[in-house]
């Protein structure tokens, strides 16, 4: 597709957050994994640093699951019980004064289960909502339930360019971000970064965002995807068993 012919995407009409593909409903089961404690790591350290802005971070369950085709964990993703998915909630993270961020601020334990259960639909992946609460959640709400409401708010607030028509297509990353800023009014390109793997896959949408949580321009050390390179959207994989 050329550029010409995908910018008239972001005239089309935007769709609101959805964690299921068509706006259908998620069904979370009655039996879920059960998560474990992470915390901080020799490679993953605590790191109590002042907050200089967050980052919302948006995946492409496509691509997330055509990338793990055997891993039970990920099941209720990428399975089918649920639904299939598109954009799902990553994480909302507190980004540094400059390049290094806080995480794992405080000890903590287990996300209660009625709070994993509220936010399933959007990040349909037990263990990630506990990893998310330990690594950044910490660092931002005093509960898990109030980080993940804000979290929630600002996942439910977006919208996206016409993704079914852009499953499965080659197109510049300049056009995308435009597209995507496009459907968000006020929202600006430079605000966004892409994260894509090493051939070229949309992995992620990273939205950069200010003390007070309103949008702004991404800090020159946080890279994305180059703006001038090519990005492949994956299409819908079919449900696997686990």
């Amino acid at each position: 597709m050329r550029l010409g012919s995908f910018l008239i995407l972001a005239a089309l009409a935007a769709f609101p957050a959805c964690s299921k593909k068509d706006g259908s409903g998620c069904a979370v089961p009655e039996a879920l994994p059960h998560p474990m404690l992470e915390g901080p790591t020799r490679e993953q350290p605590r790191r109590l640093l002042s907050i200089g802005g967050y980052t919302l971070a948006v995946s492409w369950s496509p691509q997330y699951c055509a990338s793990r085709m055997t891993s039970p964990a990920d099941h209720l993703q990428c399975g089918g019980e649920m639904g299939q998915f598109g954009f799902t909630l990553h994480g909302l993270w507190p980004d540094g004064e400059a390049a290094p961020w806080p995480q794992y601020c405080t000890p903590t334990r287990l996300v209660p289960d009625a709070v994993v259960r509220q936010n399933l639909c959007s990040t349909p992946s037990v263990q990630l909502i506990q990893h998310q609460w330990e690594r950044h959640g910490t660092c931002i709400a005093q509960k898990p339930a109030e980080y993940f409401a804000t979290a929630e708010r600002l996942y439910r607030a977006l919208k996206y360019p016409d993704m079914a028509a852009l499953r499965g297509k080659t197109i510049p990353a300049k056009a995308f971000l435009e597209a995507f800023a496009a459907a968000n009014p006020g929202m600006k390109a430079d605000q966004i970064r892409l994260k894509t793997s090493r051939d070229g896959w949309l992995e992620e949408v990273l939205l950069c965002l200010d003390k007070t949580l309103g949008r702004q321009a991404c800090p020159v050390y946080k890279a994305g995807a180059n703006a001038a390179a090519f990005i492949r959207i994956r299409q819908q994989a079919p449900a696997r068993d686990p």
